[in-house]
């Protein structure tokens, strides 16, 4: 179960730590951006990317990949204060197996939109033969 987390934050560093909290700590999350550097080294370079006055900073794609292992356990908190801050709604989570039925869905209306397509064409050349 995920710990409490607060709505609202001051920073963008504040609700990374937060999501970072949520999603098994530091120690985790460290392990999980720089897996071939010594745990104790990943966890204050980590450290140093959430503060001011430090030159590290997380990559776009260390930001990603956090983002991406949130969801997977269930935590919004990092996206839906990005979303906020952009101006846009909070995120909705996608289903995969919403999705799998939409696309199953668009895909029956393909077929039988192009079977239409196909007995107009049909028709048309019935009536050319006759014409």
């Amino acid at each position: 179960m995920n710990p409490q987390i607060p709505l609202w934050f001051e920073s963008y560093e504040d609700a990374i730590r937060a999501t970072i909290q949520a999603i098994g700590g530091f120690d985790a999350v460290s392990k999980l951006l720089r897996p071939a550097m010594p745990l104790d080294q990943a966890k204050r370079w980590l450290h140093d990317t959430l503060n001011h006055n430090k030159r590290d900073a997380l990559h776009i794609h260390d930001l990603a990949l956090i983002r991406k292992e949130a969801r997977r356990r269930g935590v919004d908190t990092l996206a839906a204060w990005e979303m906020r801050q952009a101006g846009y709604a909070e995120p909705q989570p996608l289903v995969i197996e919403d999705e799998a039925a939409r696309l199953q869905r668009e895909f029956v209306e393909a077929v039988r939109a192009l079977k239409s397509i196909e007995n107009r064409m049909d028709q048309l050349t019935v009536l050319r033969a006759v014409a």
